[in-house]
């Protein structure tokens, strides 16, 4: 790897000399010490990502100086020098964190540029995967993506692998898991971060009003048309369209959104003039896709073109040691947002919390917490004030006893609708569903500013 800077530590000066001299003939900006002293001294100045040290020499040995520089530079990558023959060494170098190990005298050198080349490639993604990791921390603090599961750092993991990347994406898992935050994670990492993230939940829409908000109209395309408007896809132009709910969508927008992708070009409604698109597309849905293939009432085409990455969220209940970190998380954020000083969960709360099967996932759990805060009357959130959750083995399995998903939902738009005075653009903002959607809801469950 050319320009590569590299740091050699031997005390012997012939094994320097020889493998300095090879390696800058191939391109590696090397710098050499005689002892583990030497090279700290001089480290700070070189801050090389990887360094061949030799395991035997007098004062500070090769194992300690390894562990002097990682802890200098973490994402050092390190390749030992031990004597032909000393098998222990190498697995105690390796151990301590040594990339890799070679014999001396060294006399495979095609071997050793190898080894080099994979060194500099290690520190490369290690050094790439820190960033991004400090990136998602700063992008998403601790109210948002939260969770110490094997599930969740995977789901992290993956987001900060794929975000770099052009690939579609595609996030499964049940509702209200947080496959939008998923989606603005990726957008967020993305190098196309400083461009816009449009979404559009593809449910909320009936057929002809989806196509034109997709896809954007011409003035005079239709009735009411009177002006030109630009759609969705236009919008993200540059940047990341969301496609929520891509489950719900129409078999014949299907074939719409199948031409975007293999061509990217679009024509608004009304015109026959492509547009070109530089777009990112990222969906989501709660619907089992492959099944939907299976029974042809989902693309297989459109399927394959969007599963080319797939982040799955899993349900609550297979993730319950993260149900308290959430909760407490919860209780700080609307004990801020409605001035209250809470210090936390009691212990027959945290009970019926764990308990709980959460048939609603995150979103659920967010509300439950939203509406405790509120009726509170102590510095600690009671079981008591988890209002509609039972406790114990039988909620544990989803058993009877629970309050239904339904009469949770019901109770709780009721009560932002109230609290918001029925203003419909507000309220539904604060679901975080669209006004359509709210609407559809207050026709389900017959609500007015007079029902209980």
């Amino acid at each position: 790897m050319p320009n590569l800077k590299l740091l050699i530590v031997d005390d012997e000066e012939s094994q320097r000399d020889l493998l300095s001299g090879f390696l800058s003939k191939r391109g590696f900006s090397v710098f050499t010490a005689a002892s583990g002293q030497e090279a700290l001294d001089q480290y700070h100045k070189i801050f090389s990502p990887v360094a061949i040290l030799d395991m035997k020499m007098p004062g500070m040995d090769g194992l300690e100086l390894l562990g002097r520089l990682r802890e200098i530079n973490p994402f050092i990558q390190v390749i030992v020098l031990t004597a032909f023959g000393s098998v222990e060494t190498a697995v105690a170098a390796m151990r301590a964190g040594a990339f890799d190990y070679l014999t001396k005298p060294v006399e495979d050198l095609d071997e050793l540029i190898v080894k080099l080349n994979r060194a500099a490639e290690q520190n490369r993604l290690v050094v790439e995967n820190a960033v991004m990791s400090e990136r998602l921390a700063e992008i998403f603090p601790v109210s948002e993506i939260i969770g110490e599961s094997e599930a969740i750092k995977q789901v992290k993991e993956m987001i900060s692998l794929v975000a770099p990347k052009e690939a579609t994406v595609l996030v499964t898992g049940p509702s209200g898991t947080g496959k939008e935050l998923v989606a603005r994670a990726v957008h967020a990492l993305s190098p196309r971060a400083e461009k816009k993230l449009v979404a559009i939940n593809c449910a909320a829409f009936p057929e002809s009003l989806l196509e034109s908000e997709l896809f954007g109209y011409e003035k005079g395309a239709f009735t009411g048309a009177d002006k030109a408007k630009q759609g969705r896809f236009e919008l993200a132009d540059g940047g990341t369209l969301f496609l929520d709910e891509i489950g719900e969508m129409p078999p014949t927008m299907q074939v719409k959104l199948l031409r975007v992708l293999e061509e990217r070009k679009i024509e608004r409604l009304g015109s026959v003039k492509e547009i070109p698109l530089d777009i990112r597309i990222i969906a989501a849905t709660n619907r089992d896709l492959d099944r939907l293939v299976k029974e042809q009432k989902f693309r297989e085409d459109l399927f394959y073109r969007l599963n080319v990455i797939r982040i799955y969220l899993p349900p609550l209940k297979d993730r319950t040691g993260d149900i308290l970190l959430l909760a407490e998380n919860f209780v700080k954020k609307y004990a801020r947002k409605v001035g209250k000083t809470i210090d936390g969960i009691d212990t027959d709360a945290a009970e019926v919390l764990v308990g709980y099967a959460w048939p609603g996932n995150v979103r659920e759990l967010e509300n439950i917490i939203e509406r405790a805060v509120v009726l509170s009357r102590s510095n600690l959130i009671t079981g008591s004030d988890l209002t509609g959750l039972t406790r114990g083995p039988s909620a544990a399995a989803g058993g009877a006893g629970l309050t239904t998903l339904a009469e949770l939902e019901k109770t709780h738009i009721k009560a932002c609708l109230d609290r918001l005075n029925w203003n419909m653009s507000l309220s539904a903002e604060k679901l975080g569903i669209h006004r359509n959607t709210l609407r559809a809801k207050i026709k389900e469950y017959q609500l007015s500013r007079n029902t209980q």
